[in-house]
């Protein structure tokens, strides 16, 4: 009788973990942007929920955010961390940038004090390659990034500014969020020339992580 009662605590158990698994795995969660939506982007993988930052993450990258998570510290974006912006909802556009297109990958740092600061991979720094915005937590886990980016051409003449809207999910552990993102572009009188949209998932940058 014990031993069937231990049998059946160990099946409970495994299943309990296995529900507990399948509940983190449900939707949880800066950017300068291209210099102009005509060059040749690299195809990256959609999520099929922008909002889950699980998605198609690799199994180290899971594995580490659940040990963060059973460590019970309180997951917190105040960081640094290494971010991709996908194009999605953009094949309308002129030209048409199909959805899966890598639109730019970057550093970006948020602070406690609720600021935020990214540096593009994608625009050359001469075009200015830095935004700086301000977020604010909307729920447990989520988070509202509003930034600009000051543009210039090659020659160094002003050209407008760029403002990203992001809105993300920080992963239980802490250690990955993902989530959309907004793109209106204005000329150097204010009007909206330009609208993009995207996803965003990034990867928190530690004193171990490599190139």
């Amino acid at each position: 009788m014990k031993s069937r009662y231990k049998t059946t605590l160990k099946e409970t158990a495994s299943a309990c973990g296995l529900a507990v698994l399948a509940l983190m795995l449900v939707p949880v969660a800066s950017a300068c942007g291209p210099d102009s939506p005509d060059v040749p982007y690299a195809m990256q993988p959609l999520k099929l929920n922008p909002q889950n930052a699980w998605e198609g993450a690799a199994a180290e990258n899971v594995a580490r955010d659940l040990r963060a998570a059973a460590a019970a510290r309180p997951a917190s974006i105040v960081g640094m961390w290494k971010t991709l912006f996908i194009s999605m909802g953009n094949t309308n556009h002129s030209p048409s940038i199909a959805d899966g297109t890598q639109l730019d990958f970057g550093y970006s740092q948020w602070h406690s004090d609720g600021t935020e600061l990214y540096n593009s991979g994608s625009r050359p720094p001469a075009t200015q390659s830095f935004c700086m915005g301000v977020w604010v937590q909307t729920g447990t886990s989520t988070y509202q990034v509003n930034h600009f980016a000051i543009t210039y051409d090659t020659t160094g003449v002003y050209s407008g500014l760029r403002n990203f809207i992001e809105t993300i999910t920080l992963s239980p552990g802490g250690t990955m969020y993902s989530g959309t993102m907004v793109i209106n572009i204005y000329d150097t009188k204010g009007n909206q020339t330009d609208h993009l949209t995207a996803q965003v998932s990034a990867q928190r940058v530690t004193v171990d992580t490599t190139p």
